[in-house]
């Protein structure tokens, strides 16, 4: 499908575009995006930054393999932030989410808008059932956003993720679809969600299991 823009009130989740790429190396530079992504080279380099815009954000779209977002903001245009859905071919109706944000945009609640408004996007225009997130243990600023989005915190998936070359823990929560029958009596369904520009919650940081982080050249500590 071509890629859409997604209006959220006071954000825009656009399509990735070439002029991007400058700012996707700068926010990788920040030393807690490399601290809680894995997925996240460093030293990190514009070559890097390259190959997430070009060959994960906007190929994924060509190939039905992603639907990667820069969140910005809708009066400025200003970058905020990036979101994105793995989408699984050999697990129809189902994908897994992943967001960081700039530093500047943390702590506002745009990270909290940003997944509700992709959620509620996906589970429509993408037809899904079931939308995984998966974080390093510890990352609380990302576990708050998904309690607060809807998702449901699962378990511990002990030792599942490698990164920086040692094996770590995993969160893993889940978010199903507002018709899903599996939603009756599940806390903080989707249907109870408030607009897409009314939330306020801590800004995030996420290293989503299977999904690149800023930008990332295929290598051991990607999956």
């Amino acid at each position: 499908m071509p890629p859409p823009v997604i209006e959220a009130g006071p954000l825009t989740l656009r399509p990735f575009r070439e002029d991007d790429i400058d700012w996707v190396c700068a926010v990788s530079q920040d030393p807690a995006v490399q601290a809680n992504l894995p997925q996240v080279f460093a030293p990190y380099r514009r070559e890097h930054a390259e190959f997430f815009v070009r060959q994960v954000a906007l190929a994924g779209w060509g190939d039905g393999s992603r639907a990667e977002f820069l969140v910005a903001g809708a009066d400025s245009g200003a970058r905020l932030g990036r979101i994105g859905l793995g989408l699984r071919s050999q697990v129809p109706g189902t994908a897994e989410i992943g967001y960081w944000m700039d530093r500047s945009a943390r702590g506002q609640g745009v990270a909290t808008a940003a997944v509700r408004a992709l959620c509620r996007w996906a589970f429509g225009a993408l037809d899904l059932d079931l939308i995984e997130w998966h974080a390093e243990v510890g990352n609380l600023a990302s576990r708050r956003v998904a309690e607060k989005s809807g998702f449901l915190i699962e378990g511990t998936l002990r030792r599942r993720l490698i990164h920086r070359g040692h094996r770590v823990d995993v969160w893993v929560g889940s978010l199903l679809r507002p018709d899903s029958p599996l939603q009756a009596g599940s806390p903080a369904a989707p249907e109870s969600l408030p607009g897409p520009g009314s939330l306020a919650a801590p800004g995030s940081l996420a290293a989503p299991g299977s999904l690149p982080g800023p930008g990332s050249l295929p290598g051991p500590e990607s999956s």
